[in-house]
């Protein structure tokens, strides 16, 4: 702004710590003359030293000194404490890099800080102090002042304005309407800021693209998650690690105090009211069940916006660290901004029960009871978990999990590090899971889930939701084929695929006489094909695909199965489009059970590619025919000229409308061929089916 132009006004105050004097003083500027006052105290060397030592004495000691009660049922850093003209204790925010110089003052030249550090602060009212020896002249002074700071009052304790009901009404994430969209600009300017010499020098940088309050608190949010790193070191050594904010921004990395500290210090200097909170978190290293006793374990933010207190927790934003906590890794989180308190709650609980800004509030019972939802429960569109308890017990060795959510999502699951003791079937709103384990005791239960429509790089499933499962009992008849897929049954990803209306909708069937027959509608222009598997040798991979017969009429398609013996099998369903020469895209699969020991059928007739799709057997279906019998033959097929079926001598089928019929012995033989001649032209024949013959 220049120097000063004169002095007028002068009033000078006597005190035990030196003189003051208040006055007015004109800045003369490019523009405009403008007029401020100040309030200059000047105090002795000594009273200013032993003031030092006593803020000093507050904040030595190490993690949790210098901490008081903030009136609000939270520890707080303390400031440092001045006296007001009456003598009175007043609470001034932690000095900041903004300093008044004097000229001219030769060998007694002083430094002269300004309090409060947000200039603005107090509207006009400035107050400076500095240190002198003896008896000076007062000097002329000119100031160095930060533009863009606005006013920053004290923050207020929660009312009942801040207040949100819980549980989730499962309307928003976020706490107040926020479109990210046109967050994008700010956001890729704040992530550019490269400021390190001041905090107050990056608070005016980062403002220079922010507007409103919301845009302010953005920026500094922005910045700090993706330029601040967790000390995984100083997280084991937390009595060398200065929470700071000049501190925490030139080492570029704290524990999560040290975020909430410079976060409150940034949002105080842009003119927003801010809180640190203290509290306990389901964070890092956290066990399902497990509860919480002594001192508060990590420290976020609210922030007051628009009339109302909101949550955030620039440390969880920011990135995650390893298992093994050696390695931050930045991973930048939306959730955790602004988040709505109802969902916050989920993992943050503040020694103060005011600060859920909920209600009603949580007790810490029912805060270590509650199932821990990941951020990225949320951020996938998921809406619930059901049971609403982090431990489940099996009843008769089953315990079940579903989960509710808006749009098609994928799901799969992990019981104790495998997914083999499940059934998990999609739904069009969630995903249902029952599993069983296979031994007593504690098991882990992981349930996943990603996008079904994922980008490249986010086509990743991430752990949502996490379940401690106490088995009591096993049921060992519900053990599974190793080559069942999860999820099981048909779901709108099979529908999507093309499979409409089947007429199975559940994933697993039951069967007494070891046959079945499953009907879908094609929707695409594709070809099906599909086999049959079960654990141990008994059904080889191409002997799979033959106890499976598919008919095709029209958009229709059936797939009859006749199982080998009892037991339980997969039956797995692979498409691909006509027009495509790759291989086929497994879709979906069933489990198919059978107790009925006395079960033994043999495998559907071979069929070679002569064998178009929509070709049926009427009649035998059995692969394997009776030695020394006529064996009547039925065949729906098109296009072509002739028929015949080769036994120890040839027969010819006559063409009854759109079958071919006749019979055929097989005295003599081990295998009965059906082939035919597509063009009465040629003179060569084409197989098309292969029986086998009992032997004798």
């Amino acid at each position: 702004l220049g120097s000063t132009r004169g002095c007028s006004g002068q009033r000078r105050l006597g005190g035990s710590t030196g003189h003051a004097l208040m006055g007015t003083m004109d800045f003369k500027t490019d523009a405009s003359a403008v007029t401020i006052n100040l309030l200059l105290i000047v105090r002795p060397e000594e009273a200013a030293n032993k003031e030092k030592g006593q803020r000093e004495g507050q904040t030595e000691g190490g993690r949790g000194a210098g901490l008081n009660g903030d009136g609000n049922g939270n520890s707080r850093s303390q400031a440092p404490q001045g006296t007001d003209l009456n003598g009175d204790a007043e609470h001034t925010p932690q000095g900041a890099d903004i300093h008044v110089q004097t000229k001219g003052m030769g060998k007694e030249e002083s430094q002269l800080q300004l309090f409060p550090p947000n200039p603005a602060a107090h509207n006009n009212l400035f107050l400076v102090v500095f240190s002198s020896r003896g008896q000076q002249a007062l000097p002329s002074l000119s100031l160095l002042c930060f533009a863009g700071f606005q006013k920053t009052e004290a923050p207020r304790p929660p009312g009942a304005k801040d207040l949100h009901a819980y549980p989730w009404d499962k309307s928003s994430l976020k706490s107040m309407p926020v479109d990210l969209q046109k967050f994008k600009e700010l956001d890729a300017y704040a992530l550019e800021v490269n400021v390190k010499n001041s905090v107050e020098e990056l608070v005016k940088a980062l403002l220079k693209q922010a507007r409103t309050d919301l845009e302010k608190v953005r920026a500094i949010w922005i910045w700090i998650c993706h330029h601040i790193e967790y000390d995984v070191v100083g997280y084991h050594n937390k009595s060398q690690v200065s929470s700071k904010p000049r501190d925490v921004l030139q080492m570029g990395k704290s524990i999560c105090e040290g975020y909430a500290e410079l976060f409150e210090h940034m949002c105080s200097l842009a003119g927003i009211q801010c809180k640190k909170l203290l509290g306990h978190a389901k964070g890092h290293g956290y066990k399902t069940g497990q509860t919480f006793t002594g001192d508060s374990d990590h420290a976020w933010n609210a922030v007051y916006l628009e009339g109302r207190w909101h949550l955030l927790d620039s440390t969880w934003g920011s990135g995650s660290v390893d298992d093994s906590f050696t390695k931050f890794t930045y991973r930048y989180n939306e959730f955790y901004f602004l988040t709505h308190p109802a969902l916050f709650i989920n993992n943050h609980f503040p020694d103060n029960s005011n600060w859920q800004l909920l209600k009603p509030t949580l007790t810490l019972k029912e805060f270590e009871n509650n199932m821990l939802h990941s951020s990225n429960f949320y951020m996938l569109g998921l809406l619930a978990a059901h049971p609403e308890t982090p431990v489940i017990h099996t009843v008769n060795g089953k315990a079940s999990v579903s989960v509710d959510c808006r749009s098609g999502t994928l799901f799969m699951f992990k019981l104790k590090g495998t997914d083999e003791h499940g059934l998990m079937t999609l739904k069009k709103h969630g995903m249902k899971l029952d599993v069983y384990p296979q031994k007593t005791g504690s098991h882990k239960l992981e349930i996943f889930a990603k996008p079904s429509k994922a980008e490249a790089s986010d086509d990743v499933y991430k752990c949502v939701v996490e379940y401690v499962v106490e088995c009591e009992s096993v049921d060992t008849a519900m053990r599974f084929p190793k080559d069942l897929h999860q999820p099981v049954g048909p779901s709108w990803f099979s529908e999507r695929q093309g499979f409409l209306r089947p007429s199975h909708r559940e994933p697993v069937l039951h069967t007494n006489d070891g046959r079945c027959s499953l009907t879908f509608t094609l929707s695409k222009d594709i070809s099906v094909l599909s086999s049959l598997h079960t654990d141990g040798s008994s059904l080889a991979e191409d002997m799979g695909r033959q106890h499976v017969l598919q008919i095709h009429r029209k958009n229709q398609v059936e797939l009859k199965v006749h199982l080998p013996h009892a037991g339980n099998f997969v039956l797995k369903i692979y498409s691909k489009k006509k027009s495509d020469p790759g291989n086929y895209d497994y879709i979906f699969n069933y489990l198919i059970r059978c107790l009925n020991t006395e079960v033994k059928w043999p495998a559907f007739p071979q069929r070679y590619t002569k064998w178009l799709q929509d070709y049926e057997i009427l009649e035998p279906l059995s692969g394997l025919l009776p030695a020394n019998r006529n064996v009547r033959f039925k065949l729906k097929m098109h296009g072509v000229a002739k028929v015949l079926v080769q036994a120890e001598d040839t027969h010819p089928l006559t063409q009854n409308k759109d079958c071919w019929e006749g019979t055929c012995n097989t005295s003599g033989c081990r295998e009965v061929f059906v082939m035919v001649h597509e063009n009465a032209n040629h003179t060569f024949y084409s197989h098309v089916l292969k029986y086998e013959v009992e032997t004798q």
